[in-house]
Parts: C-alpha cells; structure tokens; sequence
C-alpha cells in the first residue's frame, strides 16, 4: 500500500478550510501566521512558498520576513519579539536552518509558546499547546489510514529535536496513534541494521539519501520516509525505495509522502492559536 500523503493533506487541508471559514464568520478574526526566512536555502525557499500558497487557500492570513544571511542574532529575537507582541499574529514560524552566527535553541525559545505553531516547546514536561508539524503528519498518517501503533514496535532512526525525539515521544505516549514500544536510534546505535529488522513500524529520518536498504526492513514492516534529497537523479528519501517497497506492507513515497502532511498540520496549528487566543 502506498501512503498517499499528499492526497490526505488534500483532504485535511479542505477541512481546515472549512474550520477558518466557520472561526471567521463567528469570531470576524482572520487567523495569521508570520514566518521568517533568514537567508536563500533553495529548500527553505520551496517550503515557505508551499506553506505561504496552503494558508491562502485555507483562509489564514500571512506574512513572510526576510532577513540577509548576515544579520544579527539581535536583530533576529527583535523581530520574534514583535511577532509575540502583535496581537493580530496567531502564529510564528522562523524556518530551518538558521545560519551559523545564530543560536537555533535561542531563537526558538524565544516564539511565545501561545504562538509556537512549531511546536518545539514542552512536548516531554506535559501536554504541549501544539504538536510538532512533521510528527504530527505521521501520526495522522497513520490513524486515518487504520494502522495500529498500540502494543506494535516501532523504531525511529534519526533522533533530531525536530522528527526523531517528538514522534517517539508521541508514539509511546497513551491515546489514539499511541501506546506503541518505541526505540530510539541514531547514526551511533550499534547493529542498527538488527534493530531496524525488528520494527513493525519504521520511521527513518536520518537526512541520508537511501540510507534503509531492503536488508534493514522485516517483511511487512510499515516504513515511513522522512527524508527528501535532491541528487542527480531527481528526489529521493532516506529509503532506498526500490529495495523496500517489495517488502514492505505500507510505504510513503518521495516526494507525496510526508512533507505535504506538515504543512497541512502547520495550517492546522495556526487555526488552533487563533482559536485558544480568541476565548483567552
């Protein structure tokens, strides 16, 4: 089975489409999200255009800042620290990566957790204000298309502060799209290729292109592809697709997997801030 994550995407970005529409004629609040782009990283570029065109057709204002390669940190935190200010703003979003003058944590720290629609804050300590955008998409992927995580072992490869360690948490927390056995791996794990054939579930986003091969993958494992890279011949993922999907029971393709379903969550989150910051 092939999982479509583009055309689910489709289908919850109409209904979040719906939703603001409905907010809107009740609340006459337009729900906004301010994103900052520091720098010209082609993917970065891309990104932001999606998640700029995916607002507009769901009724959520926008803004998009762009800041010089060589700016200031200081300057940087002072335009987030307008953004936390501006009561018209939902939700604050500066896209990754940041250049190398710049402290990453320090800067996401500073986006107001009311307007985190990010989601990088407090998902560990307790119940988060919002779910990171790209777990988030997982996670949905996987109740809408009926695949059970409850008692299943699912290993993650890849343990970034922005995939890897949310989407372990989320998947062993209690609940719907929980409740499974999560391991944890990374590019220091030894014998990897003995874990990841151990997984029922398979979540690999390590950023290396086909870095899972076929002889990492149980027969029938569910493998959810992360990644995406541009090589000479054409996107590809963190999976070797070719040597994976005939094994495997369910597979997300590169690209039309994952990446739309993170911007639908992002839109899914900025309605939601706008939603808690109209009732506050």
């Amino acid at each position: 089975m092939i999982l479509d994550g583009k055309a689910l995407a489709a289908t919850i970005r109409s209904e979040i489409a719906e939703a603001t529409a409905a907010f809107v004629a009740s609340s006459h609040v337009v729900p906004k999200l301010a994103a900052v782009l520091v720098g010209g990283d082609p993917a970065s570029e891309v990104y932001v255009r999606n998640k700029q065109r995916a607002c507009e057709e769901a009724g959520i204002d926008n803004v998009l800042h762009r800041l010089p390669e060589d700016v200031e940190e200081a300057q940087l935190l002072e335009l987030v620290a307008e953004f936390n200010q501006d009561r018209s703003v939902h939700g604050i979003l500066v896209q990754l990566p940041l250049p190398s003058q710049m402290t990453t944590a320090k800067v996401l720290q500073a986006v107001d957790p009311t307007k985190d629609v990010d989601a990088f804050h407090r998902l560990v300590q307790g119940k988060p204000r919002f779910l990171p955008c790209t777990p988030q998409g997982i996670q949905q992927l996987l109740i809408r298309q009926q695949i059970e995580t409850a008692g299943r072992h699912v290993v993650v490869i890849g343990r970034s502060d922005i995939v890897g360690k949310p989407i372990a948490c989320m998947l062993s927390n209690r609940g719907i799209g929980g409740d499974a056995t999560v391991t944890l791996c990374h590019s220091k794990t030894c014998k990897l290729d003995t874990i990841s054939r151990q997984a029922e579930i398979l979540i690999v986003a390590i950023g290396r292109p086909k870095f899972v091969t076929g002889e990492m993958v149980q027969k029938d494992a569910v493998v959810i592809d992360v990644g995406i890279h541009r090589t000479d011949e054409g996107l590809v993922g963190d999976v070797d697709y070719a040597s994976v999907a005939p094994l495997a029971s369910a597979i997300t393709p590169v690209p039309g997997g994952v990446g739309p379903l993170t911007v639908a969550m992002l839109l899914q989150n900025t309605l939601r801030a706008a939603q808690l910051s109209h009732t506050a």
